[in-house]
């Protein structure tokens, strides 16, 4: 009888081991983050993109291949012609600086990632073909992130859009897994700037000057907020002198706090106030992830 009590026990314990076990939560995945894409046709310099790719269906159809590639992974994507719509076309041509029309796209898609698609027609003897080249760059540095070029097979015919389908399709993926790999090191490692802090003619301090009772010199007060605000503390000084210091590159977080893009404005930012803080008035301007700022 004694045993008999043991094992109901020892059985009731297993089903409750169990039981409890399968009631706890699951451990929930680690979020990934996924950049937005944008995908635009290749043009070269003092060509409309708009135009270039309204002009070649072999191009529409090889930018739309790429397009779907990164629907079907679950990528968000901006429409390059709808975002194209938005820029004041008028205005960008009137300044002659198309390469600055392809900068208000960029900035207004709010992508993450834009990818340049090239669709190039080859004649020959042994059949026809259609090469794909196609390259993803971060939006806001500028950086390659991964290039392919894909050939269609040769055939004896004229349908180069079903071609321009082919090329697109046998580099995709391939394309796919370099450009989320690259992305993946910019969240874990941060993205890459350049800031140059400099004074105005009428500034009254410089890089030598002993701020307040701080008894530290303005450099190495900024050394110090570098240290503690850039992603993980990283930043290389390439050098300093008394009207000027230059850090080549530093590294700045993905997101904020929120999940909002970190952009190279809001560091501008906070240094401004940093500086306001301490008595210093200065002004910022940002070009891509080139970060100027200027004591006045």
């Amino acid at each position: 009888m004694f045993r008999k009590h043991i094992f109901t026990l020892l059985f009731m314990g297993l089903v409750y081991n169990t039981v409890a076990q399968d009631s706890k939560p699951a451990t929930e995945a680690p979020r990934t983050i996924q950049p937005s894409i944008m995908v635009i046709p290749f043009a070269r310099e003092n060509q409309d993109m708009r135009k270039v790719l309204e002009n070649d269906i072999n191009l529409r159809v090889a930018v739309t291949k790429v397009k779907e590639g990164f629907d079907k992974r679950g990528f968000s994507t901006v429409d390059f012609v709808a975002k194209s719509k938005l820029v004041n076309n008028d205005k960008a041509m009137e300044m002659n600086n198309l390469s600055s029309l392809k900068q208000q796209i960029i900035e207004l898609s709010g992508a993450d990632i834009y990818v340049e698609t090239e669709a190039n027609v080859n004649r020959t003897d042994g059949g026809n073909s259609i090469t794909v080249i196609v390259t993803a760059y971060d939006a806001f540095s500028g950086l390659s992130l991964a290039n392919k070029v894909g050939n269609s097979p040769k055939f004896y015919t004229d349908n180069f859009e079903k071609l321009a389908e082919k090329a697109a399709e046998s580099i995709i993926e391939d394309f796919l897994n370099t450009m989320q790999s690259k992305f993946d090191e910019i969240v874990k490692n941060g993205r890459i700037a350049a800031l140059n802090i400099t004074f105005s003619e009428n500034a009254t301090t410089d890089m030598d000057t002993e701020v307040g009772d701080t008894g530290q010199m303005f450099s190495e007060l900024m050394e110090k907020w570098l240290e503690e605000n850039t992603f993980k503390g990283y930043f290389h000084l390439q050098g300093v002198t008394a009207t000027k210091m230059i850090v080549d590159e530093l590294r700045l977080p993905f997101q904020d706090a929120n999940g909002n893009n970190y952009r190279p404005t809001k560091f501008a930012a906070e240094l401004r106030n940093y500086l306001k803080k301490m008595g210093f008035e200065s002004t910022r301007d940002v070009q891509g992830s080139k970060i100027f700022i200027t004591i006045n």
